[in-house]
């Protein structure tokens, strides 16, 4: 399913896979997160994803036009982690809401990791 947006001009249908990938996009783009991770099912390790991936740490789901978006990240050592997930919260819902004109409902963020930066 995807999202669509009735304009006066017609309908404008947005592909999931567009948002999660801004979502990723904007997330990344925080204080505080290292990147996106996806959790191997075989040994339930977090794995830091390469930039070109983005989406893959990023669920999107549509109810209506209302989005629930989940968050697979990895943070900086030493940095609050509410901190970091308020801040994350806020700014993909602010971007994706920009974005896309449609309205994003709930975020739910899973700190999948810590990294040492240097």
């Amino acid at each position: 399913m995807d999202g669509n947006l009735e304009t006066k001009y017609g309908e404008v249908f947005i592909d999931l896979d567009v948002i999660a990938q801004y979502a990723g996009s904007a997330a990344v783009e925080n204080f505080g997160v290292v990147g996106m991770s996806a959790v191997s099912m075989k040994d339930g390790l977090a794995k830091l994803l390469r930039r070109e991936s983005l989406s893959h740490g990023v669920q999107v789901q549509i109810d209506g036009n209302k989005l629930t978006i989940d968050l697979h990240i990895i943070v900086s050592y030493g940095i609050s982690v509410a901190t970091v997930c308020q801040n994350l919260c806020e700014t993909v819902k602010y971007r994706v809401e920009e974005f896309s004109g449609l309205i994003v409902e709930k975020i739910n963020v899973y700190v999948d990791g810590v990294r040492v930066i240097d």
